[in-house]
């Protein structure tokens, strides 16, 4: 259900997680803010739903994610890396929490109000944890390809591959470029600067349509969603808009077998095959 209006808007989801039904609702009213209720419960933050609930999101500002710089593809991998292997999640986060030490002894140093020698017990630090990182990268990337593969080339587009090439940080590699990064008061070397190849026969980013980076977006997605137990809630907002009707056709099969997925269109008639519930909003009320 949504409602919307003046005072705010409320969602509300029937989510079926392990068999057990939970309804959960969001209300946006500004100026008070997001609240979150579960069966009926407030909670103190919506981020328990996020932990609670994985849910995968499509719109069309994910196709930063092929189009866009590294970083972007740097974040969305170290968030699927931490969905799929809860025990490193926390990974990301040391080893950004040390490079920001790094950096700022660093720049100490350059401006003469620290020494260098501060500087050696946080690179060792960094290749501690970008060692970790760079492996957690790489076994999310390998648990993906399988998938994105698959589903893009029941897509259409054949040569599906993920490639991260990202290699763990050595001491001696930090020492060789002790002095540039002290002139620069920067780390230049680790996996902070690594990226993600997402390709289909060729890389997609700068060589491939809009259409092929928004079925790359798709394939991650439902690459993803099939790891995840239990399943996750998938919301699909304007993802036909852009997909012919023997896509479309493959969409819906591949949803069906994930669980629980919402499809926004502009019209009924574009939804691939025949929803379990139709929900029509018109002035601002879902029926």
């Amino acid at each position: 259900m949504i409602r919307s209006g003046e005072a705010g808007a409320l969602v509300a989801l029937r989510i079926d997680r392990l068999a057990v039904r939970h309804d959960v609702r969001v209300k946006l009213a500004p100026p008070a803010g997001k609240t979150a209720e579960l069966d009926g419960s407030r909670l103190s933050s919506a981020e328990f739903l996020r932990r609670e609930f994985p849910t995968l999101v499509f719109t069309p500002d994910r196709l930063a994610v092929v189009k866009g710089g590294p970083a972007v593809r740097r974040a969305y991998l170290d968030r699927v890396l931490a969905r799929l292997f809860p025990t490193l999640a926390a990974v990301p986060q040391d080893y950004a929490a040390a490079l920001a030490q790094r950096n700022a002894a660093l720049r100490r140093a350059q401006l003469g109000i620290g020494s260098p020698d501060a500087v050696a017990p946080w690179t060792e630090r960094l290749v501690e944890f970008g060692h970790r990182l760079v492996e957690a990268r790489h076994e999310t990337t390998s648990a993906l390809e399988p998938g994105f593969a698959g589903h893009l080339d029941r897509f259409g587009l054949a040569g599906g591959a993920l490639v991260y090439s990202g290699e763990p940080p050595s001491a001696e590699a930090f020492a060789a470029r002790l002095d540039t990064d002290l002139v620069r008061g920067t780390t230049g070397l680790g996996p902070h600067l690594d990226d993600l190849l997402i390709a289909a026969g060729r890389e997609l980013r700068s060589f491939g349509s809009q259409g092929e980076q928004r079925l790359a977006v798709l394939s991650l997605l439902l690459a993803e969603a099939a790891l995840l137990d239990p399943p996750p809630l998938v919301l699909l907002d304007d993802v036909l808009s852009e997909l012919d009707e023997r896509r479309r056709r493959v969409l819906a099969s591949a949803v069906a077998g994930i669980g629980q997925t919402v499809i926004t269109a502009t019209h009924a008639s574009a939804l691939p095959g025949e929803p379990a519930q139709l929900v029509e909003v018109s002035g601002g009320t879902a029926v």
